[in-house]
């Protein structure tokens, strides 16, 4: 499938869905390398590497936890030269009072919201992809 660039067709082809289980933000001690099985996101920060696991693997490693989230990939294959797709959810679950940590794949968005406003993060999306239909 070719990546949408049109912010109307990407709106319209969003399709949420919820991955099972918490996921955590952590930063990884100096020298620690993690599983790769486990790390769904990283990124180097001055501070060090900044890591997406799920919860149980933090925990089990002891690791401190700064964010514990849901997990929603966005399933429309986004190009990532689109304009306009993130500031649409972002502002959405913003006005419902939803936090959203984005993080781009190539072939798709994955948004980590509070992990006990999933259901309700959820529900956003899917009325506005809804609303661009109508």
């Amino acid at each position: 499938m070719q990546p949408i660039a049109d912010l109307k067709q990407l709106m319209l082809h969003i399709q949420p869905e919820l991955h099972p289980g918490r996921y955590t933000f952590v930063t990884l001690p100096a020298g620690f390398v993690p599983d790769p099985a486990h790390v769904v996101a990283s990124i180097r920060e001055p501070e060090g590497l900044s890591v997406v696991i799920p919860e149980q693997v933090a925990v089990v490693l002891g690791l401190p936890v700064a964010f514990t989230a849901a997990w929603i990939t966005l399933t429309v294959h986004s190009d990532l030269s689109a304009v306009g797709l993130t500031a649409a959810f972002s502002q959405a679950l913003a006005q419902a009072g939803i936090s959203c940590n984005v993080v781009a794949g190539v072939c798709h968005d994955h948004l980590f919201v509070p992990a006990g406003q999933a259901q309700e993060a959820m529900d956003v999306l899917r009325a506005l992809a809804r609303s661009e239909s109508a």
